[in-house]
């Protein structure tokens, strides 16, 4: 392939050029031990002999990070190879950066106690070659198949029907109903009832077909003293907690698309299940993974007064990490796995995305496409994938098919699910013409539906500011065929001067600088855009006739974006901090209050603006303003013909603010009494 060392030392502003290595692998192997003594961050531009080059880092006691990009299957091994040096430029620039800060962990323990559920003989088959490697126990949820308990009890056996599976790895709770009469924790198995049944009903699961038994009860009399059989059982319901779950059911007990760690449903095939048992034997003693979100309840739009606003991030979540909890919701870091959907959807960005955060990402991919376009490059499009099939789609490309077009640059994540509207956009305004993300198929529908919807949202701003073509692509294919020709089919798209702002951790003032960006650059410069519904961005209206200005719309907004006049009875708005979540629609009592998604990106939406107000009633006796003229005249009206109110001071009173009506009723000569109150 063609490196050009001159280009690279241009796109990463360095005084000579890059010298460029041959066999670095091979003759040239000393200059890389050379550069692990110099004491500098070194970086190996191939990722092939990794393994190698990591045993010479660790023979070399080196204390500074090697790290690894590949510009062969990336950039060099492509049908526009030549072309390609901005892009390696980029890809050396992004390998450079600093590591982010360590992300806070989430720790597990496993003391290897395993609960096997399914019917008994599939069962008692794994028990018996686990018992002892692992602390077992057996839940049988069907004597179907048959299969023999044995005589001797070498582990704990149960059976019910199973009602839920909770928890994660060494934290599962498994509860379950005693459905059958005979009470396997209590069967002593010495056959008698088995021996006794004349229908046959019983076998060696020591559980009874209850389609075949007569109720004859003669197993009953047999059991006699043991009373592990009863026909009439009340108590049935039972908990229990293990670190592992094997469920050999014919379909899964718990149907998520990422099940908790821990927790394995192979099936019925013997060779799943073996595969399974390989992976939970190693499942034994204390393990990390990273805490992936962020969470910041105080503006968290879920709920106020139980009353339901947003709850975008509950319907994305695939692994039931997420839960309600009063007014705001609850993640559970061990049953997270990284998808960052809950991130691209929060509206507010209460949810943030850890793995790393956005500020760290944002200075990958500036440092990126300011080297591309120092080098030279023109048109980069930002292709997003994750590490695990959509890294090796990428380098299938690179080895069997054309390669990558030259302007487009790979950034790899943990999960697509993770690429919000601030990252998208955020590549726009920081210089890339196009972002486009990568699904293989191994992603949820749900975090598709999310993609897209964000997408739409973020080209409906770009058409909207004049930006010509299409700038925001989700491509799913899982061949090397179909991405090949989504990639290299993929129309150009009008790009925006490059900005050199920084993206924040903080959702909403990240798009606050893009969005201004994009605006004072725009083809078409326009302060109000219209989007479609669902948009995190929009305007309150009041319909003046209808609210009383009762302000329970103010206490119900999460976000400030509705504010009291103070002194006045005013209801004011600030259309930037509306996140559309709709809970003042749903509190406001008189129903007066519809939402209009759009985006407004003059100074106005910063700025309180009046939505109602109303004129002040100020009290008859000091002049105080304590409420509006119209309620007080609805509640004299209404009450004037009530007996309490027949007399004038009493009706008066009601025009006078709290403190004065106190008084007025202590100076009055003849307070009301209730006796005297005619019906």
């Amino acid at each position: 392939m063609t490196v050009d060392g001159s280009l690279l030392a241009k796109g990463l502003q360095l005084d000579a050029p890059l010298p460029v290595h041959q066999q670095l692998c091979r003759r040239q192997i000393g200059e890389v031990e050379a550069a692990l003594k110099s004491g500098r961050d070194t970086v190996v531009a191939c990722t092939q002999e990794a393994s190698l080059f990591g045993e010479l880092a660790a023979g070399t006691d080196a204390q500074v990070p090697l790290k690894f990009v590949n510009l062969r299957e990336a950039a060099g091994w492509s049908r526009e190879g030549r072309n390609a040096g901005p892009k390696m430029a980029a890809l050396l620039a992004a390998a450079m950066v600093p590591d982010p800060e360590p992300t806070p962990r989430v720790s597990y323990k496993s003391e290897g106690r395993l609960l096997l559920i399914g019917q008994a003989a599939a069962c008692i088959a794994w028990a018996e070659r686990l018992e002892k490697q692992l602390d077992v126990s057996v839940l049988v949820t069907s004597a179907a198949g048959g299969g023999d308990l044995g005589a001797e009890r070498r582990y704990p056996v149960f059976s019910g029907r199973v009602k839920a599976i909770r928890g994660y790895l060494g934290a599962f709770e498994v509860h379950w109903e005693q459905a059958n009469p005979i009470d396997l924790e209590i069967c002593t198995r010495c056959g008698a009832c088995i021996r006794v049944c004349p229908e046959r009903a019983i076998d060696f699961t020591y559980q009874i077909d209850l389609d075949r038994c007569k109720a004859h009860r003669q197993c009953v009399a047999a059991c006699g003293e043991v009373r592990a059989i009863d026909f009439e059982r009340v108590e049935r319901e039972r908990s229990e907690t293990w670190d592992l779950v094997l469920d050999l059911s014919e379909r899964p007990l718990l149907s998520l698309l990422q099940p908790p760690q821990g927790y394995f449903a192979p099936g019925r095939d013997p060779l799943d299940q073996a595969l399974a048992v390989q992976q939970l034997l190693g499942l034994v003693g204390e393990f990390e993974k990273p805490k992936f979100f962020v969470y910041r309840e105080s503006i968290c739009a879920h709920s106020r007064s139980k009353i339901i606003g947003c709850r975008q991030c509950l319907d994305v979540c695939s692994t039931g990490a997420i839960s309600e909890e009063g007014d705001h919701v609850r993640v559970e870091p061990h049953l997270c796995m990284g998808c960052g959907g809950c991130a691209t959807v929060c509206p507010s960005g209460a949810m943030g995305y850890a793995y790393p955060r956005v500020a760290d990402m944002g200075n990958r991919l500036r440092a990126l496409l300011q080297a591309y376009l120092r080098a030279g490059g023109r048109d980069a499009c930002l292709l997003f994938h994750n590490a695990t099939d959509g890294r090796e789609l990428l380098l299938k490309l690179g080895r069997q098919g054309q390669g990558l077009p030259a302007r487009i640059i790979p950034v790899e994540v943990f999960h697509v699910g993770s690429v919000g509207l601030d990252l998208m956009l955020g590549g726009i305004a920081l210089g890339a013409s196009q972002v486009a993300v990568l699904s293989t198929g191994s992603e949820a529908e749900g975090y598709l539906a999310a993609l897209r919807q964000q997408m739409t949202f973020g080209q409906e701003i770009l058409h909207g500011l004049g930006y010509g073509g299409t700038h925001l692509h989700l491509i799913e294919a899982c061949e090397v065929e179909a991405l090949e020709e989504a990639l290299w089919d993929l129309p150009r798209a009008e790009t925006c001067a490059p900005g050199s702002f920084h993206l924040a951790n903080d959702k909403r003032t990240t798009l606050d600088f893009v969005f201004e960006h994009l605006l004072r650059h725009a083809p078409r410069p326009v302060e109000s855009l219209t989007l479609s519904a669902g948009a995190p961005y929009g305007e309150v209206r009041v319909d003046r006739e209808r609210c009383t200005l009762c302000m329970a719309c103010v206490g119900a907004c999460p976000e400030s974006a509705l504010l009291d006049g103070k002194e006045l009875p005013q209801l004011k708005f600030v259309e930037a901090n509306c996140v559309q979540c709709g809970l003042c629609a749903k509190t406001c009592p008189e129903n007066a209050i519809t939402l209009t998604p759009r985006l407004l990106l003059s100074r106005q939406a910063k700025e309180p603006r009046v939505l109602n107000e109303a004129e002040p009633f100020h009290c008859v006796k000091c002049g105080k303003p304590f409420a509006t003229r119209r309620m007080i005249d609805n509640m004299t009206a209404k009450l004037a013909s009530h007996p309490i109110f027949a007399e004038g001071a009493a009706l008066a009173r009601l025009q006078m603010c709290a403190d004065c009506r106190v008084i007025d009723l202590m100076q009055g000569e003849k307070p009301v009494s209730i006796f005297e109150v005619t019906r």
